[in-house]
């Protein structure tokens, strides 16, 4: 009789553990039988985050260096353009998203509202005056690298959107893209030891995305000062420590940011040698990696988690991509996204004034 009591607690056990994982698989960041995708449903849904925020003013974090009284003016007078979405590095992320959901979705639901608040925003005046904000005496490292970086994708972006719109924003634009150029290409020598975060004055990441907006328009000197540096910074290195990753307010990820620039300025057997050296365990079969966990969605800091999540992902399905032997990162990837992807549009300030752009990087790479 104890013997058959026995056996029906174990029947019954293992069936509410076998609903319990079929309805974790059904929960969203689940990615049971199906990839992240970006249709025009998503896009949509992404596309209202940098809406609401490119134009809210408050909260603010100026991340500013007074020199005077003159200095204490409100977000909109400091920076007419990027004045809102909490920062001014994630009002810019929010004029790249939109322009690049524009430029693939040409018929989502509030694409005037869109060009609108692009051309309002990007006007030759309003440009002028963030060439003048950087060309002070204190300001001439805000923002460095990040921020810079994400000004370079936005001219990238808007330089490959091949539209009347287009092509006028970034005639607008380009003067303040050149002087970042120019900043980048004087300060880059001067940089003697990488930065290997997981925030934002990370290096790799900075580089990345200033080598993309050099190829692509054709910027030489920039070109040739971030492939110089990255091979300076990284060629040498080798066991990257992914199993100290992430910290606790981490949006990227040390390790695979230096892969992902390393992919671009070496050759593809170059590339696979020097990647087998850096993390080798990236090319076995059963690798895995867990996404970040975020606990509270409401704290800023615990938030960015979610974009390490997809920064993960962008880098790699970027690897997997370009490398043969590597097409397993792709289910990590996915894994990662799925993650994140349902929960960035859940009312919390603290990550939608900038996670949708993380999210259509990691969605536009796969």
């Amino acid at each position: 009789m104890k013997y058959m009591i026995l056996m029906s607690a174990l029947i019954i056990i293992y069936g509410c553990n076998a609903n319990r994982q079929e309805d974790s698989a059904k929960e969203p960041g689940s990615v049971a039988d199906h990839r992240p995708v970006l249709d025009i449903n998503e896009a949509n849904r992404l596309a209202e985050l940098p809406l609401a925020c490119i134009s809210r003013e408050y909260p603010n974090k100026l991340n500013q260096t007074l020199s005077g009284d003159d200095d204490l003016l409100p977000p909109r007078d400091l920076h007419p353009s990027f004045y809102g979405c909490f920062d001014w590095h994630s009002s810019v992320h929010g004029h790249w998203s939109v322009v690049m959901l524009l430029k693939q979705f040409p018929g989502l639901d509030k694409s005037e509202e869109m060009k609108a608040l692009l051309s309002e925003r990007l006007s030759p005046d309003n440009i002028a005056e963030e060439i003048e904000y950087f060309k002070k005496e204190h300001n001439k490292t805000f923002e460095r690298t990040y921020g810079w970086a994400w000004l370079l994708k936005l001219a990238e972006e808007l330089y490959t959107w091949n539209t009347d719109l287009g092509r006028e924003l970034y005639g607008n634009l380009s003067p303040l893209a050149t002087l970042i150029s120019d900043m980048y290409i004087e300060f880059l020598p001067k940089l003697h030891y990488p930065i290997r975060v997981g925030t934002h004055t990370n290096t790799a990441f900075g580089l990345t995305f200033a080598y993309d907006y050099a190829a692509s328009t054709g910027n030489d000197s920039l070109l040739l000062s971030v492939k110089q540096r990255a091979r300076e910074f990284y060629l040498n290195d080798n066991q990257c420590p992914m199993t100290w990753e992430p910290g606790g307010n981490d949006f990227l990820s040390p390790c695979l940011e230096e892969a992902d620039i390393m992919r671009r300025v070496l050759d593809s057997e170059e590339y696979g040698k020097w990647l087998k050296d850096f993390i080798p365990e990236l090319s076995d079969p059963s690798f895995t990696l867990e996404p970040g966990i975020v606990t509270d969605r409401a704290d800023g800091q615990l938030a960015h988690l979610d974009g390490l999540n997809f920064s993960r992902a962008w880098c790699l399905y970027g690897i997997a991509g370009n490398l043969p032997g590597y097409e397993h990162l792709n289910k990590i990837a996915d894994e990662h996204i799925m993650h994140s992807l349902p929960y960035i549009t859940d009312g919390y300030y603290e990550g939608g004034h900038w996670l949708a752009s993380f999210a259509l990087l990691a969605l536009e790479e796969q």
